[in-house]
């Protein structure tokens, strides 16, 4: 019998290390993704609340320090919706907008910003509840066929 293993979903975190924000979203990440690909025993002393909801949900992890590019911010726009824009660009009142102010000046995107590219799902900040609600909807890993 054959074991077929579909790709994993990526996750990219939109981080900038000077925020803490974002250096809390890198952590929770960080901690999310090394506890899917390990396995833990009841007896152990720490606290495996997270990743026993958490436990089959594997993710590649791709963090990047670069504001998105103008076709990942349409993209993550389509999933927000484009009433978000000033969520992610200082000062943007739709896509066009955003994507406009964030090619004239990269500095005005508003990380950190976690976006599920195969489930279509971001969460804008460090608001830790949704991003454990990403995660957790992510398909699980199955067995053979």
């Amino acid at each position: 019998m054959f074991r077929f293993h579909k790709s994993l979903d990526v996750i990219t975190l939109f981080h900038k290390p000077s925020v803490p924000a974002s250096l809390r979203v890198l952590t929770l990440l960080k901690q999310i993704s090394a506890h899917a690909s390990e396995t833990a025993t009841e007896d152990q002393a720490t606290d495996h609340t997270h990743q026993n909801k958490l436990q089959r949900t594997e993710f590649e992890l791709n963090i990047t320090e670069d504001p998105p590019t103008g076709d990942q911010m349409r993209t993550i726009l389509e999933y927000l919706g484009a009433w978000n824009a000033g969520r992610l660009v200082e000062g943007a009142k739709d896509s066009g907008d955003a994507i406009r102010k964030l090619g004239e000046n990269p500095k005005t995107f508003k990380p950190p910003v976690t976006v599920d590219w195969n489930n279509g799902n971001v969460v804008v900040g460090d608001d830790e509840s949704e991003i454990l609600r990403m995660i957790s909807q992510l398909p699980k890993e199955t067995g053979s066929v």
